[in-house]
């Protein structure tokens, strides 16, 4: 089996479930579920960090990231979540060039979340459809006017670029990326073993 490594960014204040869903999505999907003790999952998910120290996500976890950024070994999805350091992350230079660098060599491209600004910020986006958290809708339009911001969908996919809404959205958006890659008959089987609603349909929830 051919594993696909999975990048999942973090800053100091990132949304816990937004980094967390899609890890737990990745690191518990099986191609087999009758195997899914003996068999690991078709994706290696690594954190990547512009520091490997300690970062602090909101309410104060503590996340060691695998790798800096220099580090970081080529990936296959780069997953960017969001969260209140989002806005402030969008000033970092260096973060918003790696993110543009990354983006051109992985073969399918994420965001949780306000991790949608970053990729806005990145240029990304531009002549794309995406969207963001419900808050956060009109200042993505004025922030980025070269973005079709999509309210009313729950995940958006615009090709190799999934963008989704806010903070638990992003299960939905990883159990997409899976159904994508492997089908739907694994993405369901990993939502069941989660005790996850698979999303049936694409509306957004509130």
């Amino acid at each position: 089996m051919i594993r696909r490594t999975v990048g999942i960014l973090v800053f100091p204040d990132v949304k816990v479930l937004d980094f967390c869903g899609p890890f737990e999505v990745f690191s518990a999907a099986r191609l087999d579920e009758a195997r899914r003790r003996e068999e690991p999952s078709p994706y290696e998910v690594e954190l990547a960090a512009v520091a490997t120290d300690n970062v602090v996500a909101t309410g104060g976890l503590k996340v060691v990231p695998d790798h800096d950024l220099d580090g970081c070994p080529p990936l296959d999805v780069l997953v960017v979540p969001g969260g209140w350091g989002a806005r402030r992350e969008m000033a970092n230079a260096p973060l918003i060039a790696w993110i543009a660098e990354r983006s051109s060599r992985v073969t399918t491209l994420a965001s949780v979340c306000t991790g949608s600004l970053l990729l806005g910020k990145a240029g990304l986006l531009d002549g794309r459809r995406a969207t963001t958290h419900w808050r956060v809708l009109d200042e993505m339009r004025m922030w980025f006017p070269a973005v079709s911001v999509v309210g009313e969908e729950h995940v958006v996919e615009d090709g190799d670029v999934f963008t989704s809404a806010g903070i638990s959205a992003g299960i939905d958006m990883a159990l997409r990326v899976v159904t994508r890659h492997h089908g739907e008959a694994v993405a369901r089987a990993t939502a069941r073993h989660m005790e996850y609603p698979f999303p049936e349909d694409n509306r957004r929830r509130i």
